[in-house]
């Protein structure tokens, strides 16, 4: 197909030799065959189909916002003929990006790896993948699309944070998880029996049914749950940047929970978000689940209200005036948290609530050891 720049080369050719033609001036003609030439010469630079292998893969396809990923690009070239002027684009979200493709010599292979934005936290659609070859002088190319799309998930970030006490001894052994080969009488879920499991606790009717050895999981249901409710309302911030450092702040929370072993749940103004007995695998389904948390009109007030009480109540919100509403929970939970990201020195104190603020994520850490303390 032809580009601007040959578009307009073919506009000038024909007017150039029309009027040659009508004044009489052979010049005139001369350059307008020499145009139609550059023509024929793009056309056939670029009229072959290129025989090629393409394939891309964006790495790590989970990042948390503002770190480095990147996509890479594989380029072989399975025709006869060398090729060159390859040039490669790349959609991600609303943005594009352009590199160039070495020269392939036949039967060879080029490596491209170029930069993916992570800026902006959320789900980016990565993809479609364009090449296009064009001659040297700019006039025709040919776009093919290759590959399949990719989705670039981009978490929050999250900081180191030690798990808050809930207030209250609540197991005499102390904390244990529900990755343990037996918990209490509590059941939990059915998972494949693997060696070391107590043969007690097999399920015999779902092993008949399935054909695979069935035991029941049991988890220690008096361990504390750790609730982080966060106020997704976009008014109780003021700006974007206020909401990410609160989003990232839940997530810390969250997070440091759920790895050392405690349930947690988490909360926003759609309701709850997340409810998990606690492990890795709920860390990372925390940090999923928030990464596409957006801003709205409603604040986490009413889905705190329908929880379930117990263990401790962490709120993050960008609104000191929340601190009053925490207070409100004092009596459903053994310990209330609030968290107002952004501010700094103007949070009100309230009466059986420990407010911190939180002007940036690195200083959470601090602040959360003295409220741990």
């Amino acid at each position: 197909m032809l580009t601007p720049l040959g578009w307009g080369t073919m506009a000038v050719s024909l007017a150039l030799y029309a009027a040659g033609f009508l004044l009489g001036y052979p010049e005139l003609a001369v350059l307008a065959t020499g145009g139609a030439l550059a023509l024929a010469s793009a056309f056939l630079w670029t009229a072959p189909k290129a025989s090629l292998e393409v394939s891309r893969e964006v790495t790590p396809l989970k990042v948390p916002r503002g770190d480095a990923a990147v996509a890479v690009l594989h380029v072989r070239n399975t025709g006869r003929w060398a090729l060159s002027g390859l040039r490669a684009r790349d959609r991600f979200g609303e943005t594009e990006q352009s590199v160039d493709v070495p020269r392939l010599p036949r039967r060879s292979s080029r490596t491209v790896t170029y930069p993916l934005p992570t800026g902006r936290r959320g789900e980016i659609p990565v993809g479609p993948l364009l090449l296009v070859r064009a001659d040297p002088l700019g006039l025709t190319r040919r776009v093919r699309e290759y590959g399949e799309p990719a989705t670039l998930l981009v978490r929050p970030r999250t900081a180191d944070l030690a798990v808050l006490p809930s207030g209250r001894a609540h197991h005499l052994d102390g904390p244990t998880s529900d990755s343990a080969p037996a918990g209490t009488a509590t059941f939990h879920t059915l998972r494949e029996y693997v060696v070391g499991d107590d043969l007690r606790h097999v399920h015999w009717r779902s092993s008949a049914r399935t054909g695979t050895l069935m035991v029941r999981q049991l988890v220690d249901a008096s361990l504390p749950t750790t609730t982080v409710a966060l106020d997704t309302r976009a008014g109780a911030y003021g700006s974007e940047d206020r909401f990410e450092l609160a989003v990232d702040v839940a997530a810390s929370v969250a997070v440091a929970a759920a790895r050392a072993g405690f349930p947690v749940r988490v909360l926003s103004g759609e309701g709850v978000l997340l409810e998990g007995a606690g492990g890795r695998g709920d860390a990372e389904a925390v940090l999923d689940r928030l990464a596409t948390v957006t801003a709205g009109e409603r604040g986490a007030a009413e889905a705190v209200r329908l929880a379930r009480g117990g263990g401790a109540l962490v709120m993050v919100t960008g609104d000191a005036r929340d601190t009053a509403s925490a207070s409100a929970d004092r009596r459903r939970f053994d310990r209330v948290v609030c968290l107002n990201a952004g501010s700094a020195g103007a949070v009100p104190a309230a009466p059986g609530v420990t407010v911190l603020d939180v002007p940036d994520l690195d200083a959470l850490p601090a602040a959360w050891r003295g409220a741990a303390r």
